[in-house]
């Protein structure tokens, strides 16, 4: 079967990205973009995906984080559509439920090309440290985006807002890997049309 992998570089005047993603790994992971509780994130979300990510990011964090959580985003994004290849195969749809202590998480995932981002979050925390976690939002999108994927992600409830993201991260790559999974018994791309 061929590799589902991909290596990506993106390169602008506030950011320099290098990423390589397979999607058939086992949750090898080397993340550095300058922003441990990201890093943090992306770790949880490849390990629970059993995805192979490195991730070497640069960016004008002293202007802003926002540029660098974005453009990861849309990296991460075009990886996953690269190494998805024409989605032949796969099964589609996935989802997982992930609980952290106090709080609970749900990821649902449809690759079938058409990118549409539901993100609810019941922590009314603004910060962790000096990350502010609306980027994460902002994340979430350019990777919906770039990834032509559907993704809801909800947090019931939970008090501790890095539970909560946590909760979220390890459901979103568990739902991911789910939807990726190959299946013989899927002939062509899973679409009543033919294609995605």
């Amino acid at each position: 079967m061929k590799a589902r992998k991909a290596t990506i570089h993106r390169a602008t005047r506030e950011t320099d990205i290098t990423l390589s993603l397979n999607l058939d790994g086992t949750g090898r992971v080397a993340v550095d973009t300058g922003l441990p509780f990201l890093d943090h994130m992306l770790e949880l979300f490849a390990k629970h995906g059993l995805l192979d990510l490195t991730i070497r990011a640069r960016g004008d964090l002293a202007v802003d984080y926002h540029h660098t959580v974005e453009d990861l985003g849309l990296t991460l994004g075009e990886a996953l559509d690269r190494a998805l290849g024409g989605r032949a195969g796969i099964v589609r749809c996935g989802h997982a439920y992930v609980p952290m202590d106090d709080a609970l998480a749900r990821a649902v995932v449809d690759l079938g090309g058409r990118p549409y981002l539901v993100w609810e979050f019941d922590t009314r925390a603004r910060k962790i440290m000096a990350f502010d976690l609306a980027l994460l939002r902002e994340f979430a999108l350019a990777l919906t985006v770039k990834g032509r994927l559907n993704l809801h992600v909800a947090q019931f409830y939970g008090r501790d807002p890095h539970h909560a993201y946590e909760a979220a991260f390890k459901a979103m790559g568990r739902a991911l890997a789910a939807a990726a999974r190959r299946d013989p018994r899927v002939k062509g791309v899973p679409s009543s049309k033919g294609t995605l």
